[in-house]
């Protein structure tokens, strides 16, 4: 049989599959939707999409091909009983067929009970149209009819902004290829923060598809994305997930409790209680509830699963009232006609760092509140100015206790960091990490080359910690510490240690590097032969049932600290002692330091 007698008999037979992929909304903790894809007879010869969809290419099928997968997909969708919205993959050559009848697709969806709200039209952006005017036009037809509009694999095909900005969709979807090891590309970042910019202004969504990395997912999440889809968080499968899942949440966290106390608190702290409207709410009934409550601003509108949907303001509602006419045409219509319908709702466990950036790039108001929500439901508002204040104190507070020379967070912080994991009880490990040979080093190459050398360990450390969670902290002088929440930290003290090593030499002059050391003279007047700079780390593991304060943490590091020292070359010690007693400790030598 013919690849082309196999492609007639597959459409006359009607053995395509759908298989569904989630859409998250990490925000709210919500699916927003799936995504269906079409896959031929499990064992067939096109089974892939791929190898379907290019048979029907070349044999003149794709209009026929596209319109059973999207009679499959509508029924499956419904049979299922999947909620939110179906998103559906249609081209753009398909839609200008003269032969695609119109209405078609509204009729199928209506068959099978679900509604134009409730479908998303993907247009793939891979191919280039002859008449864009035409797309247009079919897409506002479409959009007439109550359908949403999206653009796929945006950035994949030829003229990505020039359609965005013809078809003025409702959502873009982001090529994979910019999302595939994003958090290590500054191209790709710098392309993912245009086009969320570019997004705000046209008030267009955005999703990230292809996401298979925890980092790619954090990056997309301090850029301010979403609404995530790819095998990180679900594989595309016959009977997808219905309700967001905790344990997938586990690879969208915003990044640990722990971690974000040490630099700024969460914006779940600031919440206060405000009185709700339900949706059923008639604009008059919202008017009595801020006339018995003068000290109402905002008030957020919410569901029958206490989701919120939206924001009426006092101002708002008193500017339609005192128009002519305005208490009689609006008193009796729902609070939907007249309310904010996209305010910014943020998870109760978001960083207050990041909700400043939210704010700041949909320039709200400073007059308004936020939403907060938990699990995807309502938990209270907190005004935008408490928010500000807030994040102007702190950074006063931190620009008081930083080191002046490293502008990491100083002594102070510190102790905070160690008491937060004891009162919360989260496990850590601390690093103590101190040069070697610095006053010596001082002495010879002058205080400016001191404090550049402090500087260079300073960058080093931020560097081989930039991908763990957890807290890096001044001392003073040439002292550092450094709280890791998770495991990896003896690799990242090594990391630490090589780096160091390496990048310091630029500092000595070749005779000095050659010789291993220079002469200098110490405080008694005799000559000693000092060795270049190296690194002393002391790594603990404190045991929090035995540690009750950050000093016996500290006093555990330091020993640590000081076993290191006791080796002229950089050392790592690690430290089995996990209590503030005095049991014996083992040692652990730096791999390849000799």
């Amino acid at each position: 049989m013919t690849d082309q007698q196999k492609l007639t008999t597959l459409l006359f037979e009607q053995t395509i599959s759908t298989v569904f992929q989630p859409i998250f909304d990490l925000s709210n903790k919500t699916i927003l939707g799936y995504e269906a894809l079409s896959r031929g007879p499990k064992g067939h010869d096109f089974e892939m999409p791929i190898t379907l969809f290019q048979a029907a290419e070349q044999f003149g099928k794709v209009a026929e091909l596209e319109l059973l997968c999207r009679r499959t997909a509508i029924k499956n969708f419904a049979q299922l009983q999947l909620q939110g919205q179906l998103f559906l993959n249609v081209s753009p050559r398909t839609l200008l067929d003269p032969c695609h009848k119109k209405g078609e697709t509204l009729q199928l969806i209506e068959a099978y009970g679900l509604k134009a709200s409730q479908v998303v039209i993907e247009v793939t952006e891979q191919h280039e149209v002859d008449n864009p005017q035409l797309l247009q036009q079919t897409l506002a037809y479409y959009r007439d009819l109550g359908f949403t509009i999206a653009i796929d694999d945006l950035g994949a095909g030829h003229s990505g902004l020039r359609k965005w900005s013809e078809l003025n969709p409702d959502i873009v979807k982001i090529d994979k290829y910019f999302i595939d090891h994003c958090h290590q590309s500054v191209v790709k970042k710098e392309f993912l923060k245009s086009i969320i910019e570019l997004a705000k202004a046209t008030n267009t969504a955005v999703i990230a598809e292809g996401i298979e990395h925890d980092h790619e997912l954090q990056l997309l999440l301090e850029l301010g994305i979403v609404f995530a889809q790819g095998y990180l968080l679900e594989r595309p499968t016959a009977k997808p997930s219905k309700t967001f899942n905790q344990h997938l949440f586990h690879h969208a966290k915003f990044k640990s409790k722990a971690s974000e106390l040490d630099n700024y608190q969460l914006i779940g702290s600031l919440v206060e209680c405000y009185p709700t409207l339900l949706d059923s709410c008639s604009c008059q009934q919202v008017q009595n509830n801020f006339e018995r409550d003068k000290s109402l601003t905002s008030l957020a509108v919410l569901n029958a699963q206490r989701q919120p949907i939206g924001m009426i303001h006092r101002d708002q509602l008193a500017e339609i009232f005192a128009a002519p006419y305005g208490q009689a045409l609006y008193g009796k219509k729902s609070v939907l006609t007249v309310m904010e319908p996209q305010p910014l709702i943020v998870d109760t466990h978001q960083s207050l760092d990041v909700v400043s950036q939210q704010i700041t790039d949909f320039d709200f108001d400073i007059r308004r509140h936020i939403v907060v929500t938990e699990l995807g439901e309502y938990r209270g508002l907190v005004p935008l100015r408490k928010i500000l204040k807030h994040i102007t104190d702190q950074k006063v507070r931190h620009a008081q206790h930083a080191n002046p020379l490293t502008m990491l967070p100083g002594n102070v912080a510190i102790t905070e960091s160690i008491e937060q994991r004891i009162k919360h009880q989260t496990s850590f490990h601390l690093a103590y990490v101190d040069l070697n040979h610095f006053k010596q080093f001082n002495d010879l190459y002058g205080y400016a080359s001191g404090d550049a050398v402090i500087k260079l360990l300073a960058n080093v450390i931020r560097e081989c910690t930039k991908e763990s969670e957890g807290f890096v902290g001044h001392i003073g002088g040439d002292d550092f510490m450094v709280i890791f929440d998770h495991d990896g930290a003896q690799q990242i003290c090594r990391d630490i240690i090589e780096k160091f090593e390496h990048q310091s030499q630029s500092f000595f002059t070749p005779t000095h590097i050659e010789a291993g050391g220079y002469w200098a003279t110490n405080r008694e007047g005799q000559k000693q032969f000092v060795p270049l700079l190296t690194l002393s780390i002391g790594l603990v593991n404190p045991d929090l049932q035995y540690c009750e304060n950050s000093h016996q943490v500290s006093a555990l590091a330091t020993d640590a600290k000081k076993e290191a020292k006791r080796y002229r070359q950089s050392y790592l010690f690690t430290c089995n002692r996990r209590k503030p007693s005095m049991p014996s400790m083992d040692v652990e030598r730096v791999s390849g330091l000799n």
